[in-house]
Formats: C-alpha cells, sequence, structure tokens
C-alpha cells in the first residue's frame, strides 16, 4: 500500500521539518495503557508502558494555594506523566490519594514518591491497579470513585492510523479508555459530591479535544466526546457544588516525547531543538514543551474556591496553539 503522508513520529509515515507538513499529535500519550502497543503517541497523558517518569513529576514550586486536606482525590492514569503529577500535586495539598493505572510497578512508585516527598504524616496512597479497557476493571473504577471529592481522569493512548486502516478493536479500546472510563469514574463519584454539596471534576483533554487532525480518528472523536461529556455533567452538577471541567494540553515534556525527539533528530539529521520548535510546536506561538508540573498546577487552580464559578469550559494549555 503506498504510504499515506502521515504525522511525525510514526515510523511508516515520518513527517520532516517543514511547516507544511502534517505534525505528530500535541496531545495523547498512553497512560492507562490499552493492551494495544502505540506507535506514535504525542503527549497530553502520560509515559509508555513500563516506563519510569523522569520528568513527569519533577517537583516545582506550587503557585496555587490548595488545601484539599481531609479531602480524597481520585486520579486516573497515575502511574506516569501528567496523571502523576496530578497525583503528586493533589497529594501535596493534602488530599488522601486513590490512584488507579494500569502499571502496577508506577503505582507502586507513585506511593513511594509520595512518601518520600510529603513525609511519613501524609496519607497513604491507595493503589488500584486496572485495565480500563475491561469491563472489569471499568466497573471497579466507578467503584473506587465512590467518595471522591476531586476526580481527574488523565488516561489515554495514542494510535496514528488513516481511517480505513484503522483496526476497529484499536478505535473501540481507546474509545473506551479515553472516554466511558471518564463517564464511569465520573458517574461513580456524583453521588457523593452531590450529597455533601462539593466536588471538582477535571478530565485531562487535549488540543485536540478542540481541534481535529487527520490520521487521529480515535483519539480526536474520544477527546470531542470527552469535552461533551463534561459540558453535559457540568450542567447537570451546577446545583450541587461540583464544578467539571477540561483542561487541554498540547505537548507536554514526558519520557515518551523526549525519546521522540530523539528519534526525529536522528531520522532528519536535525538538532533535538529544531525538532521541537519546526516539527513539534510548528503550530505553537510558545516553542518550548508543556512541563506535567504545569498541567498538574492548572488543575490545581480548579480545584480551588477562586474557580468555583468556572465549569463547563475547556481550559488550553496550548501555547496559542489553538489561536490560528
Amino acid at each position: 500500500m503506498t504510504p499515506h503522508p502521515g504525522p511525525a513520529p510514526h515510523p511508516d509515515r515520518p513527517a520532516g521539518p517543514s511547516r507544511t507538513a502534517p505534525h505528530p499529535d500535541p496531545a495523547a500519550e498512553p497512560s492507562e495503557r490499552a493492551p494495544h502497543p502505540d506507535p506514535a503517541a504525542g503527549p497530553s497523558e502520560s509515559a509508555s508502558q513500563g516506563e519510569r517518569p523522569t520528568g513527569a513529576s519533577q517537583a516545582a514550586p506550587h503557585s496555587v494555594a490548595l488545601d484539599l486536606t481531609g479531602r480524597t482525590a481520585l486520579v486516573t492514569g497515575a502511574a506516569s506523566g501528567i496523571g502523576r503529577a496530578c497525583a503528586l500535586r493533589l497529594a501535596a495539598a493534602g488530599a488522601r490519594l486513590r490512584a488507579v493505572d494500569l502499571d502496577p510497578e508506577g503505582l507502586d512508585s507513585l506511593a513511594r514518591e509520595a512518601s518520600r516527598t510529603l513525609g511519613p504524616s501524609a496519607p497513604p496512597v491507595a493503589v488500584h491497579p486496572l485495565d480500563l479497557t475491561d469491563p472489569a476493571g471499568l466497573d471497579a473504577a466507578e467503584r473506587a470513585a465512590d467518595g471522591a471529592d476531586v476526580l481527574v481522569n488523565a488516561a489515554g493512548r495514542q494510535l496514528v492510523r488513516p481511517v480505513e486502516e484503522f483496526p476497529p478493536e484499536a478505535f473501540r479500546s481507546m474509545l473506551t479508555l479515553m472516554l466511558e472510563a471518564p463517564f464511569r469514574t465520573t458517574r461513580g463519584a456524583l453521588p457523593h459530591m452531590y450529597a455533601q454539596g462539593w466536588g471538582r471534576i477535571v478530565h485531562i483533554s487535549s488540543v485536540h479535544g478542540l481541534r481535529a487532525s487527520a490520521y487521529k480518528s480515535a483519539y480526536v472523536a474520544a477527546k470531542h466526546g470527552l469535552e461533551g461529556l463534561s459540558k453535559t455533567t457540568a450542567l447537570e452538577a451546577a446545583g450541587h457544588g461540583v464544578t467539571v471541567n477540561c483542561v487541554n494540553p498540547s505537548y507536554v515534556r514526558t519520557p515518551l516525547v523526549e525519546r521522540q525527539i530523539a528519534d526525529q533528530a536522528a531520522a532528519h539529521g536535525i538538532p533535538p531543538e529544531q525538532v521541537v520548535t519546526d516539527v513539534l510546536l510548528a503550530d505553537s506561538a510558545v516553542k518550548r514543551l508543556l512541563e506535567p508540573a504545569e498541567v498538574a498546577e492548572a488543575v490545581a487552580y480548579l480545584c480551588t474556591p477562586a474557580a468555583s464559578f468556572v465549569t463547563g469550559s475547556a481550559f488550553p494549555l496550548d501555547g496559542a496553539w489553538t489561536a490560528h
């Protein structure tokens, strides 16, 4: 089959550094990994299976004052990348953390890091190694969300293919992971939030929840669906003291993205920094990668009293990507 012009860094269709070529996905990486390997994930959710985040959870000064003492926070995709950064940020604010991910070793690593950085007085992390593409995993995640005061859905993955070549089972799996799973955790969390008159739900969406991109039909469909779920829930929950929002990152610095940069630099014979500016961030006015801690800080803001009027919104962190 004749190769399609494709978004780098797909191994079969690498894009060159031309600013007019299709670009790799600025918002998808596997965190709550589905069983399918991800050949072309971009950033926005987490690191690849078995990967230990080097930059995903690096500590950064907290610019948002947030006190979640006595609150419980559930984070999916918590083992690495953005999910891990969000989990650690909420734990640092005093929340009792429930961490969901497919990777049990990553969850154990998260629990150890939380204990090490926050001290022995910090609440222990409750880990839930679950496959959010599996019916039993979805049931368990919904049960785990019961009693959560804060819910962050950060699990996701990416697969890059033309529509006519996209495996139906992968399409189904990705929509389950990135749309049905947030629905199920939201469904599990709302009764408790309604009963107490307070709750915060934040979905880690993507710039591709706001814009489409070729070769990413499942990811774009799931993220657009997630935006709709968020807005609908916000309308229903507004009278109960519950806010529901999406955060929409572009490219985030994770181990997976760092590897993509190195691969693209080698493939095209250009410096890594040129890959970032001319390939990954060609459509971004701000020519740097977003840090996971920055996404986590945006999530923290949405959990504060100052954000009590912010609901049903998309919160782009995209360096003016969507301003075009």
